[in-house]
Parts: structure tokens; C-alpha cells; sequence
């Protein structure tokens, strides 16, 4: 998302470092000492030309010889051999994105470059996919009460439904729904390094993969050959700093399409007043007024209407965006259902976000309180969609978390580079901004000043310094900046723009199955 008014200040939550989930230093060597069984890799059953396998680990890192779950991985071997660094660990983010499938993809997400130089390995983190995946009740999860309680009761039962999904997963899926928070992860990526042998990793992490990076460099700096975490998380925001970054994101990623409207003539909104035509159509649909022009039996909220601009941002897809709130607005078929069902049943969004952050909302009245100031800082997308739904799925949980905020503290790690859109919708570049602040001696922060979320790929600008980077062990010098480069004009996307980082959650944009 996009940098936070500084009106409204960033909330830190302050304290030391802890070796990840309340670890004693006797404790974490004892993990570590622990020997880890080598891959049997296979070919992957959904392409033959990459190798799968899986890790027997621990389900509570804690008690190494407790109940173990097994780990999903999947590599590419580097293309060629003579020019082989090592392995890179990939991640997509989420939390909930598969690392499987981007390694899968990564024939075409990566450069060729980089595919000669690493054996690239994705994992589908615990609770995710083909790692033991947290599962819960696909009837309960349609029953969810709304997420903008308007009085007390409505507070209540988010409250208690949250409650009760926390219940319905663990009793789905045991042990593992109380350790899918990132401090367990980052200790499954350093079984990985030890079970083939190496003795450093590159790392290349997107989205909510930075906080596993930014948490893997904390602990493990001195096992890092070179790390890139783009699009960044930031760890050290209680709930209000989280909550106002986010809005503030939202409403600057819709700014910046409004602009986008104005500069472009292809955009069916050129020379209108887009926000006007914006604000009415939200206000139809509170009305009741708005279906989806395929399906004239579905009504379309205002909500619904807001998310799927929320996503759009994601590529930045300002076109298709644009052509479907005229459609919207003229009730006009648009092809295909905007709205379809979801039928996924994997759901580890709250044991893996509500296990890394400690974000309450005590009372109605805090609630509301904070809902006013989201408004404010985002009138025309009505708060910020991602982060009051992060918030509001936590609400009436533990305070206490397995791996609560902190201030990012890294010692003993190499120079890593870090990079944000200046208009992220969902990783707000406050938050890079700031993650770098607290990790100035080791991280090196470039800025792409342009939209959307992920910037690799973005533009030649940002290839070449990531590959240079990654090739060299060269960044780029701090506070480097690559140009924008314009959002198409028409509907049409190639296949690297249409690659996302995984969102994180069902009826968050972004999320993938």
C-alpha cells in the first residue's frame, strides 16, 4: 500500500527479540543439532521437468521428537551446471500461497539467467496446500457474520465466530493449526538448507515471504549468500499503525487510477469525474440497486464492488477495472459472472496471521473508533480492504501470539536488498520504509515508482538490479529508484503481468487457491 498520513503516526510495538516463538538459545541448538532425512526427490506429478519431494519435521519445533508432519518441496534444478550459486528458496506469500506451485511457475516468473544460476526450491509452508493443510468447516466459513459491525451485537458475533472457526480448524486439522506462524516456517526453510547439505541459501521472497525472510535473516543471518524481499511486510506495527497504513495504501492506489483515467484516452472514464462516478455507484449498490449484469439474481455490494478494485490495483488492471465499473454502472452484461462461488476449504489465513500478530480490538467503541479513522484516510475505498480484514479475523483471539511484533533486528547477516511499488496496494511502501529504518546496516532499499504489487518483473529497471544482485552479491546503492512504467491501456495482459504474489485469504483479491 502507500505511505501512511503522518498525521495519524505509526504504532511500533517495541521490546526485544526473542529467538522466534520463546526459543532459549539451549533450545534452539538443540533443533538445530538435530539431523534432518535427505530429499527423496521424484518427478513432480504435475510437470515432469521439476522434482518433488517431501520433509518429515516437527510439528512444535520445540519438541523435535513429537508428532511430525511432512513438508511439501518442489525444485527446479539450475539450467546450467558451470554457473550453479547454489539454491534459492522461493516463496509467493499469502499467508496461504503455495511455494510448490511458484516453483512450478518459476520457468516463467524467473529470468533465464537466474534459472542457470539456482536450483530453485519452493515449499508449501505448514498448514498450506500439500503441507498438512489447516482445513476447516466450508459451511461455517459461509455462515461469516460481517466484518463492519454496525452495533454491539454485530460486534459480538464477529467476535464469536472468530472463536468459533479457531475451534472448528484445530479440531480439523490437530496440532499443526497452533504452529503455522512464521517462526515455525522460517525453522522448516532452515531444515531445508540442512537437508541438502548446503551451507547458505538465496532467498527471494514476495508479499507476506518477506516476513519469513526478514525473520530467517534475524535468526539465521550467517547461513544468507544473498536474500531479495520484495513488496515488504512490517513486523513492528501494533493496531493502529497497521490498520492506518493500509487505508491510507487503498485510498492511494485508487488515486492513482483516477490520474491514470485522466492521462489515458482508451479509458472508458477519460474526461469524467471518475471519483463521482465511483461514490455513485457505491451508493447504488447500499441501495440495493446493483447485480451482477450476468446474473440479475445477485445483488452486488458495495463491499464486493471495492475488493474487486482492491485486486485490480494488485496487477495494476486499471483497464478491465474501469470497464467494469461502467458496466456495473450501466448494468450492461460484462461476459462472465464478476462474482463466483469459492469452494476452498484449506483455510490457514487465522492460524497463521493470528499467530503472528498481535492486533485487539478490545471493545465496540475501539472498534468504531478505529473503523472512523480508516474512513478518513480512505473515503473511497472505505478503509483499507486487506488490512481491516487481517484485523477484524483476529478480533477476540489470544492477545497472546507464538510470534508477536517486533522491531526488526538483524546482526549477523549480508547486505540484503528490499524493494516496494511506491503504490503497492497491499504492502504499503511505509512499511518498507520503515522495515529498512530498522535494518539500515544490513538492507539496501530500492523503490519502483510506479503501481501494483511485486516488483520483479516490473520493468528492465528492476530485473537487472535483482539479477545483478542475486549474480554478483552487488545491490544497487540505498535508496536507488527505478522509473514507473505506464499501466497497458488495454484489457489485454502478458503472461508475466498476470503473475500475482498470493494473496491472503478467500474474498481478499490477490488469494490463490
Amino acid at each position: 500500500m502507500q505511505a501512511i498520513t503522518r498525521a495519524f503516526g505509526v504504532a511500533l510495538v517495541s521490546g526485544a527479540l526473542v529467538l522466534s516463538a520463546g526459543l532459549t538459545s539451549a533450545q534452539a541448538a538443540e533443533i538445530e543439532a538435530v539431523q534432518v532425512a535427505a530429499i527423496d526427490w521424484k518427478p513432480c506429478p504435475e510437470d515432469a521437468t521439476a522434482d518433488c519431494g517431501t520433509l518429515r519435521l516437527p510439528i512444535d519445533h520445540r519438541k523435535p521428537s513429537g508428532e511430525k508432519f511432512d513438508l511439501a518441496v518442489a525444485r527446479r534444478k539450475a539450467t546450467d551446471p558451470a554457473k550453479r550459486a547454489g539454491i534459492m528458496l522461493i516463496n509467493p506469500g499469502g499467508p496461504g500461497g503455495s511455494g510448490v506451485n511458484f516453483a512450478l511457475s518459476a520457468k516463467n516468473y524467473f529470468s533465464a539467467d537466474i534459472q542457470s544460476r539456482f536450483d530453485i526450491i519452493g515449499w508449501d509452508p505448514r498448514g498450506v496446500a500439500r503441507s498438512q493443510p489447516v482445513k476447516c468447516s466450508l459451511e461455517l466459513l459461509n455462515k461469516a457474520p460481517t466484518t463492519y459491525p454496525a452495533n454491539q451485537a454485530e460486534f459480538d458475533a464477529m467476535t464469536k465466530f472468530n472463536r468459533e472457526l479457531r475451534d472448528d480448524c484445530r479440531k480439523r486439522s490437530g496440532p499443526i493449526a497452533d504452529h503455522a506462524d512464521t517462526g515455525a516456517t522460517i525453522q522448516d526453510m532452515d531444515a531445508i538448507r540442512r537437508s541438502l547439505g548446503e551451507k547458505k541459501i538465496n532467498y527471494y521472497g514476495v508479499s507476506y515471504g518477506t516476513l519469513m525472510g526478514q525473520q530467517y535473516a534475524e535468526r539465521y543471518g550467517d547461513k544468507i549468500r544473498a536474500m531479495v524481499i520484495d513488496s515488504n511486510m512490517d513486523h513492528s506495527l501494533g493496531t493502529w499503525g497497521f490498520a492506518t497504513t493500509e487505508a491510507a495504501s487503498a485510498e492511494s492506489s485508487f488515486n492513482e487510477w483516477v490520474k491514470w483515467c485522466d492521462r489515458t484516452v482508451s479509458c472508458a472514464l477519460h474526461g469524467k469525474d471518475v471519483a463521482k462516478v465511483w461514490d455513485g455507484l457505491l451508493a447504488k449498490a447500499d441501495r440495493g440497486e446493483v447485480t451482477d449484469p450476468s446474473d440479475p439474481t445477485v445483488k452486488v455490494t458495495a463491499r464486493d464492488i471495492i475488493n474487486q478494485a482492491f485486486g485490480a490495483f494488485y496487477g495494476p488492471d486499471f483497464k478491465p477495472l474501469t470497464d467494469f465499473v461502467v458496466a456495473l454502472d450501466s448494468q450492461k452484461p460484462v461476459g462472465k459472472p464478476a462474482f463466483a462461488a469459492d469452494q476452498e476449504v484449506g483455510f490457514v489465513f487465522q492460524a497463521a496471521f493470528c499467530g503472528d500478530w498481535s492486533l485487539p480490538i478490545r471493545s465496540f467503541g475501539e472498534y468504531k473508533a478505529l473503523e472512523a479513522t480508516e474512513n478518513a484516510l480512505a473515503p473511497h475505498m472505505r478503509g483499507g480492504s486487506l488490512g481491516h480484514t487481517a484485523i477484524t479475523a483476529c478480533t477476540g483471539l489470544p492477545e497472546k501470539v507464538n510470534n508477536p511484533q517486533h522491531r526488526l533486528d538483524i546482526d549477523n547477516a549480508p547486505e540484503i536488498l528490499m524493494l516496494n511499488s511506491l503504490y503497492d496496494p497491499a504492502t504499503a511502501y511505509a512499511w518498507a520504509v520503515n522495515a529498512h529504518r530498522q535494518s539500515r546496516d544490513t538492507t539496501v532499499l530500492l523503490t519502483y515508482e510506479g503501481w501494483g504489487h511485486g516488483v520483479y518483473g516490473r520493468s528492465e529497471c528492476t530485473t537487472v538490479q535483482i539479477d545483478n544482485y542475486l549474480a554478483t552479491l552487488k545491490a544497487p546503492k540505498d535508496g536507488a529508484r527505478c522509473e514507473a512504467v505506464e499501466p497497458p491501456a488495454t484489457a489485454a495482459l502478458s503472461a508475466e503481468q498476470t503473475q500475482r504474489p498470493a494473496g491472503p485469504k478467500p474474498g481478499i483479491p490477490g488469494w490463490a487457491r
